[in-house]
């Protein structure tokens, strides 16, 4: 059952209002009050899911994802990455395919609680889907990238929402930044060239059924 989520946060009132709201949902919240902690309970402890704040201090939140995913006991574990910070272009760029989503703060519960349950949700329909396409015959390199696909389209997408806002590149008017332009471009054609791929895979596993 996937219920155990670490909140990674250097600021003890948001760690305290989000172990009372994943309580309340029927969640297993575990605190950690900032990066260094987070590594040290996870030496012993695994959560099904890290909620990770990525402004903290003296080791932020981008240098914690980098360690777990160094870690090939820890690599696997979703990380939700949340944040009042803009995140920025080189941002999405670089740590995309690391991690699960991204949130802002100030925290929507609704909003949060929706991403958490699709990190879940995808998860399940990955594996089961995994089961299918192995039945089938795929070899483990294209299920391995068939897993990789499903949830890197869906982490881009959610980046490319965030990334157009913080640009405001739908405000009608608004001068946006070649650079913004430039990579928001890039991640809308890794998209096309990822959802191309998957179509690819579906389609070899529908015709080996």
């Amino acid at each position: 059952m996937n219920n155990s989520i670490m909140i990674v946060d250097d600021s003890p009132y948001i760690v305290d209002g989000l172990m009372a709201l994943l309580k309340r949902k029927g969640y297993q919240p575990l605190p950690a009050h900032g990066g260094d902690e987070c590594l040290s309970l996870l030496a012993t402890t695994k959560p099904d899911l890290i909620l990770l704040d990525i402004m903290m201090e003296p080791m932020d939140g981008w240098e914690t994802l980098e360690h777990i995913k160094e870690d090939p006991a820890m690599k696997d574990i979703p990380i939700l990455m949340f944040s009042a910070k803009k995140i920025t272009a080189d941002e999405a760029q670089e740590h995309s395919l690391s991690i699960d989503d991204f949130v802002s703060k100030p925290v929507n519960p609704a909003q949060l609680l929706e991403s958490i349950e699709n990190i879940f949700e995808r998860r399940k329909d990955v594996a089961m889907e995994m089961l299918l396409a192995k039945d089938a015959g795929l070899s483990p390199e294209i299920l391995q990238e068939y897993s990789a696909l499903r949830k890197n389209i869906e982490v881009d997408k959610n980046l490319l929402t965030v990334l157009r806002a913080s640009s405001g590149m739908d405000v009608p008017g608004k001068e946006v930044s070649e650079f913004d332009r430039a990579a928001i471009t890039k991640l809308e054609e890794k998209v096309g060239l990822s959802e191309a791929r998957l179509k690819a895979i579906n389609d070899q596993f529908t015709s080996n059924i």
